[in-house]
């Protein structure tokens, strides 16, 4: 019998069956997909890693985690600085100087925050909606270009239909700094993620294109814990109806083109345009080939059996999700950790962060929501 059954081997499942190991426990990682990685999966074509699940970089301020991804690979210094595209215009992201330069043709600070408070003028009150929000936040210039269509699109309703506390802050820099995070640390593991993923479970017990939820009553008797990263409705069945998500579609092309877009990730933001992004994997490490592969990343409806990407973070699916996470707290052997578990969109580093943290925690709660994380 093993100590750990680990279902799903993204970085929650790797991080915490590394872990496992380390302390001299026996674990078994089990994969629905026939890849290990979850969504940082890279597909490597012709010197190319393609980000198959969407672009991921890598930032954390944390220092600690930090030191740890770079225990098993090496990092570059590869700089996130996408651009929007708005018919046909292209503006920096995020907002800063050089998208205010490009909006308005103002040189100073003062001029582009004079017309952003101008503008935020026209929402009074407590803003109702998304769209108000956004306005009250940025003014209705960056909201009409750069925010509107592309949050449409992403979500499939319109801004007047989604809550205000999605956007709860909008970062904006009165600075020509093109850097989208703001976090100390920040890069792509060199080689691409999958040697990040195979470093963590090198030792391990993988087995692949295996849906444990097809067979669970089995596998529950291999081990004498289960750390489950799949989605937390699923794993009861559905009985208390679907939490909602976001799909994605991704539709990836070959390009005879050294350098298709000079950037690694484009945004567009017109509704009428289907897809969110263009991402040219080939600048995430500085290719140099003489072709290139582009992916055009399609926002989609969600349907169960599909993969799941976005929660849909609004009050009647937390309340949905509340009632899981109370039903997951009798589940005295499973433990329930990750995006899916946790019905939770998180940052990378975040990910790692409460992988660790499982080592010495029960039951954690994490801005207010039951985190299942219980200690070894």
């Amino acid at each position: 019998m093993y100590d750990y059954l680990i279902v799903g081997s993204g970085l929650f499942g790797a991080v915490f069956a590394c872990e496992a190991k380390r302390a001299g426990k026996s674990t078994l990682v089990l994969e629905r997909r026939n890849h290990v990685g979850g969504n940082v999966y890279c597909e490597e074509r012709e010197g190319i890693n393609i980000h198959k699940y969407g672009a991921h970089i890598f930032h954390t301020s944390d220092e600690d985690v930090w030191a740890y991804v770079n225990q098993f690979v090496a990092f570059n210094n590869f700089i996130n600085s996408p651009m929007a595209n708005y018919q046909g215009h292209l503006y920096n992201l995020p907002f800063n100087m050089n998208t205010f330069r490009e909006l308005w043709d103002i040189v100073t600070p003062a001029q582009a925050k004079a017309i952003i408070d101008e503008q935020r003028q026209i929402i009074m009150g407590e803003p109702r909606n998304l769209e108000e929000q956004a306005i009250s936040l940025v003014g209705t210039d960056i909201y009409t270009k750069l925010i509107k269509g592309y949050t449409e699109k992403q979500w499939g309703h319109s801004c007047t239909e989604l809550p205000a506390f999605i956007i709860k802050r909008l970062p904006v820099r009165y600075t020509f700094d093109n850097n989208y995070f703001n976090d100390r640390y920040q890069g792509i593991p060199v080689g691409g993620y999958n040697r990040l993923i195979e470093a963590l479970l090198d030792g391990i017990e993988v087995r692949t294109g295996v849906d444990f939820l097809k067979d669970r009553a089995a596998y529950q008797t291999m081990a004498k814990k289960i750390v489950y990263t799949g989605s937390i409705d699923e794993y009861f069945g559905y009985k208390l109806g679907q939490l909602e998500y976001r799909g994605l579609r991704f539709d990836t092309e070959r390009l005879e083109e050294e350098n298709h877009q000079g950037v690694a990730v484009v945004n567009y933001t017109e509704r009428e345009i289907p897809y969110t992004r263009i991402i040219e994997h080939k600048h995430f490490e500085f290719g140099k080939q003489p072709i290139t592969y582009i992916t055009r990343e399609y926002p989609i409806n969600w349907h169960p059996g599909e993969e799941a990407y976005y929660p849909v973070n609004n009050e009647s699916n937390q309340k949905l999700f509340q009632k899981y996470a109370a039903l997951a707290t009798q589940e005295t052997k499973t433990i329930f950790g990750g995006r899916l578990a946790e019905y939770k969109y998180y940052d990378m580093d975040d990910v790692i962060k409460n992988a660790l943290k499982c080592k010495r925690m029960d039951f954690n709660r994490i801005n207010g929501v039951v985190s299942l994380l219980r200690s070894w």
